[in-house]
């Protein structure tokens, strides 16, 4: 992972995470604010309801009475203690560390919640009813201990979904970054052998060394970087260009690519064969040389040294065989996409049969590719789809 795809994983995994955090707090906080509230409210209804207990256990002993002996409550996280009307204590399971606050019906301290509740008979001696209970407060540490690890889980859990997700967006990303990378490295390589051919031709020229051979490696070269150039441009700037659609016969154009061709398979004492009968299509005509030019191009690259090259036009369909390094089964299966190549070893670098594969999906064309490897390949382009239905009646 390079520099920037760092800078970038680190700025997404940032945002990702601190926003996926912040909205989980947010969530959580709504969580704690409802369940706090729902925990006071149940310990208020539980020390209420402990108190009137009590405070009815008390009027009815002293009614009939009888001695009043506190016992504890069988919830046993509720303290009590019975006060006078001095506040002095009668008696208490309250914990002493703490004095009562008299002034209110109910507070709650850091340890504790209290309750008290207040007895108006003249005739018995306790006053105040005082309950204390620890069971919110702990109630309320354990659910902050709760959201915390909650928090802390969901930050880890985030992370790693935003690590993978990341890594997955930036894949493609890095994939295309590689093969232009890669591209422009072949784009170089292939651009060096016609003009290196082309700089020796001519200073071979200036020395007056075989002039008719030197003259036809130049313009051999000249047609190679043509060749490059076109391909480049058109599958950077296609897209932005409208079809202009001709009627023309195929065998016309497929007979200028060959000659056009001929010029640069004499490099390797290519010969290209034809046999060629009339298809006359409706197209636009740059895409349909397109079509046949990186046919032919890639057939010359990847045929071998003083091989032939069969190209026929028979029944709206071309093909153009080589007898060459021919391609692998799983190589097949790549072939077409941009920057893919055959072979490593070989020119080209991977957009020529991309560009024959658009513009043949484009036309709702037949594209097949049969291919043994180091005996032949052979490229077919069914073309009916296009063809003019009048003349062919004719």
């Amino acid at each position: 992972m390079n520099r920037d795809e760092k800078k970038a994983l680190i700025s997404f995994l940032t945002i990702y995470v601190v926003s996926a955090i912040l909205l989980i707090g947010v969530i959580l906080y709504i969580y704690y604010k409802n369940e706090t509230k729902m925990l006071e409210e149940s310990c208020t209804m539980e020390l209420h309801n402990a108190s009137m207990h009590i405070k009815n256990e008390i009027i009815n002993k002293y009614m009939k009475n009888q001695k009043f002996n506190p016992n504890k409550l069988e919830n046993i996280n509720i303290k009590y203690g019975l006060f006078n009307k001095d506040k002095k204590v009668i008696f208490s399971y309250l914990d002493k560390n703490f004095e009562v606050d008299f002034s209110k019906d109910s507070y709650v301290n850091e340890f504790y919640n209290y309750f008290i509740t207040t007895l108006d008979e003249e005739n018995i001696p306790i006053k105040y009813i005082v309950l204390e209970t620890c069971q919110e407060v702990q109630n309320k540490n354990k659910l902050q201990i709760f959201i915390l690890v909650i928090l802390f889980l969901s930050a880890i859990f985030i992370g790693f979904i935003g690590y993978l997700l990341s890594k997955i967006l930036l894949n493609p990303v890095r994939q295309r970054v590689e093969a232009l990378d890669k591209f422009i490295k072949d784009s170089a390589h292939e651009l060096n052998t016609p003009i290196s051919v082309l700089m020796t031709s001519v200073s071979m020229l200036k020395n007056g060394k075989n002039p008719q051979k030197m003259m036809k490696y130049i313009l051999s070269s000249s047609k190679q970087i043509s060749q490059i150039y076109n391909d480049i441009h058109f599958s950077a700037f296609n897209e932005l260009n409208e079809d202009v659609f001709e009627e023309f016969n195929l065998k016309d154009l497929v007979g200028e690519s060959i000659e056009f061709f001929n010029d640069i398979s004499i490099t390797k004492d290519i010969t290209i064969n034809s046999d060629l009968e009339d298809c006359f299509i409706k197209m636009d005509r740059t895409k349909t040389q397109k079509i046949v030019n990186n046919l032919l191009s890639n057939a010359i690259k990847y045929s071998k040294k003083d091989s032939v090259i069969e190209v026929s036009l028979e029944k709206n369909i071309l093909k153009v065989k080589d007898f060459g390094i021919g391609i692998s089964k799983e190589d097949q299966k790549e072939i077409f996409k941009r920057y893919k190549r055959g072979n490593n070893t070989e020119g080209g670098f991977g957009i020529g049969l991309d560009i024959v594969k658009r513009v043949c999906d484009e036309y709702n064309l037949s594209l097949e590719l049969k291919s043994f490897v180091d005996k032949e390949s052979t490229f077919s382009i069914d073309f009916l789809s296009i063809v003019i239905k009048d003349i062919l009646q004719k």
